[in-house]
């Protein structure tokens, strides 16, 4: 049975109490630190926050009873907005340069190189996703709110391709434990305990936005008389952990091309099966390795000896 839901008379200190993540969620609405044993009420009042709005997140952060109609929206995107920069102007760049220091690539440790290039696409894709929230989807929102609709777009569009960026954090998480052999590192069980946090808070972040957000947009457009599409939206949702099975020899062959930078239609060429066998043993690769993307593939097949570094080097010199 979940616990009662936190409420204004509470004091904000037992909040911390239940929860210290809620830390962040005080700092993403604005919230100051010192405010001894006041109130929610109290404090939001004297910091003019939205009430409501702050203890409805913070009771579907910590599983309780919170009610859609609590949501403001212009309160929730200012929120949001808040979290997309401090993972991209702080914690994202803060682990870069934890990682640098702790797996050191000034010795040219081809590894190292690589875990550094896949850090760097991935924060290129949380940088576009976000930066696709705050150019196109909250001033969608503010415009539904001034009376401004549009035909074109719904949230349910935006729901529909919302994918859970955590997710490819903790495939690196993954790889590193898996794959990288420093001993007595303790710089780099540091920087691994800093991707697990962010990996948390970018799932709870985004679990907001499905699950809070995307509702309380869905309620402003029905009652500014929009007509959504009325799909189910597509929240993300982690995959568990996958069994560790053997790789087939056919697969082996498949992960080698991919870390050769071979496209879908290439490698279909090369071995001579189709391009939709191609992606089917790309799906089982998958999920036997818990690794999706080519930089992580082309880690796993250095280590695991399916492809030497100077084959890559001579594939980047081509």
């Amino acid at each position: 049975m979940p616990e009662r839901p936190f409420v204004p008379s509470d004091k904000l200190k037992r909040l911390i109490d239940c929860d210290n993540a809620l830390l962040l969620v005080m700092n993403r609405f604005g919230i100051s630190l010192g405010f001894g044993e006041k109130t929610v009420e109290a404090v939001c009042s004297e910091q003019e926050i939205d009430r409501d709005t702050f203890l409805a997140v913070a009771n579907y952060i910590c599983g309780r009873d919170w009610r859609i109609e609590d949501i403001s929206l212009p309160s929730i995107i200012s929120y949001l907005k808040k979290a997309h920069s401090y993972f991209l102007d702080f914690m994202l760049p803060t682990i870069r340069r934890r990682l640098i220091e702790a797996i050191d690539c000034s010795g040219g440790d081809n590894i190292a190189l690589l875990i550094i290039k896949f850090y760097d696409e991935y924060v290129t894709e949380v940088r576009s996703h976000m930066e696709y929230e705050d150019t196109t989807v909250f001033p969608y929102v503010e415009g539904l709110l001034n009376g401004r609709k549009r035909k074109d777009y719904s949230i349910d569009g935006f729901a529909r391709k919302h994918n859970h960026i955590d997710l490819k954090l903790k495939e690196l998480k993954n790889i590193i434990v898996r794959y990288f052999t420093q001993d007595g590192n303790n710089l780099l069980y540091s920087a691994l305990f800093d991707i697990i946090n962010c990996e948390n808070d970018l799932n709870s972040h985004c679990s907001v936005e499905d699950n809070v957000f995307v509702p309380a947009v869905r309620a402003a457009e029905e009652k500014a008389g929009e007509s959504p599409d009325g799909q189910d939206s597509k929240t993300g949702s982690g995959n568990g952990d996958a069994r560790q099975e053997s790789l087939s020899e056919r697969e082996k062959e498949i992960i080698t091309c991919v870390a050769k930078g071979m496209s879908t239609k290439e490698i279909a060429d090369k071995l001579f099966i189709s391009v939709h066998t191609v992606t089917t043993h790309r799906r089982n690769i998958s999920s036997k390795l818990q690794i999706h993307s080519a930089a992580g593939l082309t880690i796993y097949a250095i280590v695991n000896g399916l492809l030497s570094m100077e084959e890559i080097r001579n594939l980047n010199e081509a």
